[in-house]
């Protein structure tokens, strides 16, 4: 009797030319496409963090948006270095639900409604369940999730955003703005450098981006996170060198030193942060690098608490 070893018999059936396996049922698998989580949940102390993916989209030549005031060399070189094509970058647009355990929170509302209220429902939310919409800036990837064409987004909210961004976009004739955002004034909190949306959610200026963008400091049985909108719009091209202009910063030299002054802090104090547009699930740590800082994305630090 002839023993075949194990090795043996996969190295006949790998031989086995596509055609014999044809003919036992054996069919190729369909090509799925891309994919990546819609949400991320994790604990911060007492309060329970979940990160929305409510859209995602390349954009061409992203030099014509980051990095504008450097050589088209540099820019080359710092993306290789970094493993970064530089013909298309990939955005990520990122809201954030905080339940503080009495209240729920969402900290901008997406480019639409309709993506919006999708991706809250994948994650077990609905609108109407929200307590507070928080607008970190006016721009329209932040409040066009705030009406939907049959009305008001979120029925129950009340809305809280920055005095000064306010009052910017009340005078700028801004269509966006005055479509969303005008409406709810009567049922709209505005707050200074410091103010209070909640227990443990503590406005922060990082004025540049625009003239009242807000970041937001949460703070829960000792552990901090900040969610940091748009004050770095990418984790190599702005983050890694807060020098480099982009194309969204109104007042470009503000930006830059805010950028300094918010990734310092986060470096230094070791505080974790949430960035509307990194990439997905879109929370990380900073440190610094040479003159600039990198980028350290979180892994499983946020799910141990």
């Amino acid at each position: 009797m002839t023993t075949i070893t194990r090795r043996q018999a996969l190295a006949a059936t790998a031989a086995m030319p596509a055609s014999a396996w044809a003919g036992r049922g054996f069919a190729a698998a369909e090509m799925k496409g891309p994919a990546m989580p819609r949400f991320n949940r994790f604990t911060l102390g007492g309060f329970e963090v979940t990160t929305l993916l409510a859209g995602t989209a390349p954009r061409e030549e992203p030099q014509s948006i980051f990095g504008m005031n450097v050589s088209e060399e540099e820019f080359a070189a710092v993306s290789a270095d970094n493993f970064l094509p530089t013909d298309v970058a990939q955005f990520f647009f990122t809201p954030t639900v905080v339940n503080t355990g009495s209240e729920l929170i969402l900290f901008d509302t997406g480019l639409n409604a309709a993506a919006t209220s999708e991706v809250m429902g994948a994650a077990g939310y609905t609108p109407d369940q929200v307590d507070t919409v928080v607008l970190t800036h006016m721009h329209g990837d932040h409040i066009g999730g705030l009406r939907a064409d049959s009305g008001e987004t979120f029925a129950n909210a009340r809305y809280v955003t920055g005095a000064a961004e306010h009052n910017h976009w009340s005078g700028a004739g801004n269509e966006g703005f005055d479509t969303n955002v005008a409406p709810l004034n009567d049922r709209m909190t505005f707050l200074e450098d410091g103010g209070s949306v909640a227990s443990g959610v503590t406005a922060m200026a990082a004025f540049g981006h625009t003239p009242g963008h807000m970041t937001y400091m949460l703070e829960s049985d000792g552990q901090q996170l900040l969610v940091a909108a748009d004050f770095a719009n990418h984790y190599v091209w702005s983050l890694g060198y807060p020098d480099w202009e982009v194309l969204f910063d109104m007042d470009k030299a503000a930006a830059a030193a805010t950028r300094r002054r918010i990734l310092g802090m986060l470096a230094a104090d070791k505080v974790p942060f949430i960035g509307y547009h990194m990439p997905f699930p879109g929370m990380g740590f900073v440190e610094t690098r040479g003159d600039g800082f990198r980028y350290v994305p979180a892994s499983y630090q946020m799910m141990l608490g």
